[in-house]
């Protein structure tokens, strides 16, 4: 019998899937469970559907981080924090605070975990940062430091 997944199932398929399965494997635990569905016609066109439908969104969620990536290359946001003697700093600048500047200075809304610091920024001065918006769209921040 064949059946088209509505969740993952372990050892079967992901969602979205059509797989062959036995009729009392299909009867008695996948379709009770609301595991899967039998494929027939309406259910294969609602299937179609759906994933024309994530197709959609996931082409316009692509197009927005594009967008935003664009924006970020060019913009650049200023941080101070406090210096000793010699040029150095006291700590370094965290992805928070980073995510804090980007908010009041550009007026953008990003996330602190999509900020990728390759190493810590104990130094004055300009530094590049990284934002991973999509998984495949990255852009480059500008950040520069000053002393307080």
């Amino acid at each position: 019998m064949k059946v088209v997944l509505l969740e993952d199932v372990k050892s079967l398929g992901k969602k979205g899937d059509i797989v062959e399965v036995s009729e009392g494997y299909a009867r008695n635990f996948i379709i009770p469970k609301k595991k899967g569905v039998e494929a027939n016609q309406e259910n294969l066109n609602t299937l179609k559907l759906q994933k024309a439908n994530e197709e959609k969104i996931a082409k316009e969620k692509l197009e927005a981080a594009k967008e935003l990536a664009a924006k970020l290359n060019e913009a650049s946001v200023s941080l101070t924090i406090k210096g000793g003697k010699d040029g150095r700093t006291f700590g370094s600048v965290s992805s928070k605070e980073i995510e804090e500047a980007i908010k009041s200075q550009l007026g953008l809304e990003i996330d602190k975990k999509k900020l990728v610091i390759a190493e810590p920024i104990k130094t004055f001065g300009n530094h590049e940062v990284k934002v991973k918006l999509h998984k495949d769209v990255t852009a480059v921040l500008k950040v520069k430091v000053g002393e307080e």
